[in-house]
């Protein structure tokens, strides 16, 4: 068992930065692969990013490439997501998620434990 906590989320304008925390309790932190995804209103939730266990391999949705950095501190327990550059349609709320699957993970299927999810609003 995982637990997690976002933090970071909040309102900025178009072309802004947040940088949104995932702080983990529970079993070994280093064991897990790590995901953030986000549910814009009145949609499904999204994968956006995933980072391995040792934090060398990453994967990032098409939509957030180049704009969004996943990394991960296994000493502090905690999962970063750098968000750059920020648009409107990245209006969501953010989950961070863990599994104990591989990389390759993507579905929300495929993730086991789940945070409560934080707002992250860009205005135009």
């Amino acid at each position: 068992q995982v637990q997690l906590v976002e933090s970071g989320g909040g309102l900025v304008q178009t072309g802004g930065s947040l940088r949104l925390s995932c702080a983990a309790s529970g079993r070994a932190f280093s064991s897990y692969t790590m995901g953030w995804f986000r549910q814009p209103p009145g949609k499904e939730r999204e994968i956006v990013a995933v980072i391995s266990r040792s934090g060398i391999s990453t994967y990032y949705a098409d939509s957030v490439k180049g704009r969004f950095t996943i990394s991960r501190d296994n000493a502090k327990n905690t999962v970063y997501l750098q968000l750059n550059s920020l648009k409107p349609e990245d209006t969501a709320v953010y989950y961070c998620a863990a599994t104990q699957r591989g990389v390759g993970a993507r579905a929300r299927e495929e993730f086991d434990f789940w945070g409560q999810g934080t707002q992250v609003t860009v205005s135009s």
